[in-house]
Parts: structure tokens; C-alpha cells; sequence
């Protein structure tokens, strides 16, 4: 009985840090939308990897830093006309596509000569990781995450979006609708056809499912 009002509580904990974990986020982002610099830095603080995860798998290494500082930018200048805080996840990843989205466009164009999704460049910084390496495992990984970005490069950026989203950021089909301004039956058909894709491209380089 005893373990059984310790798991209580501690399930009762986790919930009440929870709940006061998103309503302190709330708090923040109202404070940030006041103009609160300090306030946005947390915020900053706690979604800059998962941007900045986003973006390499949607766009590679190249100016990653640059890119990550112009979608907080947005962010900041936006923030007062977020109308519900609690979508603010959804709205800064959508930021985050925007960004990734104007960038493809420019090289397209050929507007931005310094822009590529992986370059030579990238593939020499690998190099370097790899000198660094001292476990199997770690070299392993490395491999794996230069494997995986070849084959995101080799989708169209439609199926790379929903397979970045869906599957490698863990967001639900809905919120990846949302967030590409697409409906549920689009995400789930072109999630589809990446997979397909992926999974085929993944193959020739010697990993199967």
C-alpha cells in the first residue's frame, strides 16, 4: 500500500510540474509579447535546439546558424500577434518551414550562391567529426546521421517536410497539418510516399528495415 501512495504522489508531482511547467510558458510568452527581452531569451532557451534540428534536416549544415537567428527573429517581431500562446510551438515551427522554404527559393534562383542543402563542405566537417570518434558506437551514429541526410536531400521538399515533422520530430499528423497549412489526408498521403521513398534510398546504401 505504501509503494502504491508513493507512486500516487509521484504521479501527482509530475502532473502538478507539468501543468505548472506549461502555464509558466503561457506566462512567458504574454510577458514576451509586452516586450520582455529576458523572458524571450528562456523561451529562446528552450526551443533553439528543436529549431535548429529542424532546420539542418530540412536545409543541411550550411548557414544553419544564420538561419536558426532569422527564425527568433521572426519569432520576436511576430510575438504580438500571436493571438493564443499555447499554439506557440505549432506557430514558431511554422516560422522554422518559412525560413527553410525562403532559402530553397533563393538558391532556386540563384540568388544565394552560399546556400546548399549539403555541400562538400558538409561532408569535409564529417570527415573532421569522424578523427574526433573514439567509440564504435559514436561512429556509427555519425555514419547513420550522414546516411539519413543523404537520403532526406534526395526527397522532394513536400514528402522531406512531413517525414522531418512526422517522423524525426516526433509531431502528430495534426499539428503537421497545422503547421504546413495542408489538410490531415495530405500529410498522411505524401507521409506515404516519403517513407516509401526513404526507405528505398536508405536500402541502397546498405540499411534495411
Amino acid at each position: 500500500m505504501l509503494a502504491n501512495q508513493k507512486a500516487s504522489k509521484a504521479e501527482t508531482d509530475t502532473n502538478a510540474d507539468a501543468d505548472t511547467n506549461a502555464q509558466t510558458e503561457q506566462e512567458l510568452i504574454l510577458l514576451c509579447q509586452q516586450g520582455d527581452r529576458t523572458c524571450f531569451r528562456l523561451l529562446y532557451q528552450r526551443y533553439q535546439q528543436r529549431v535548429r534540428s529542424t532546420l539542418y534536416q530540412l536545409c543541411g549544415k550550411s548557414l544553419l546558424d544564420d538561419l536558426v537567428q532569422e527564425v527568433f527573429l521572426r519569432a520576436w517581431k511576430g510575438l504580438p500577434k500571436l493571438k493564443t500562446a499555447k499554439y506557440f510551438s505549432t506557430w514558431l515551427y511554422r516560422i522554422s518551414w518559412n525560413v527553410a522554404t525562403d532559402r530553397r527559393r533563393k538558391l532556386a534562383q540563384g540568388k544565394d550562391k552560399t546556400f546548399n542543402e549539403y555541400t562538400d563542405k558538409d561532408r569535409l566537417n564529417y570527415g573532421k567529426d569522424l578523427s574526433n570518434v573514439q567509440d564504435t558506437s559514436d561512429l556509427m551514429h555519425l555514419h547513420y546521421q550522414d546516411v539519413v541526410q543523404r537520403g532526406l536531400n534526395s526527397l522532394s521538399f513536400d514528402h522531406r517536410s512531413v517525414l522531418v515533422l512526422h517522423d524525426l520530430e516526433d509531431l502528430p499528423q495534426k499539428q503537421v497539418a497545422e503547421i504546413l497549412d495542408i489538410p490531415v489526408g495530405t500529410v498522411k498521403s505524401r507521409l506515404f510516399h516519403a517513407r516509401n521513398s526513404f526507405k528505398k534510398i536508405l536500402e541502397q546504401q546498405g540499411i534495411s528495415f
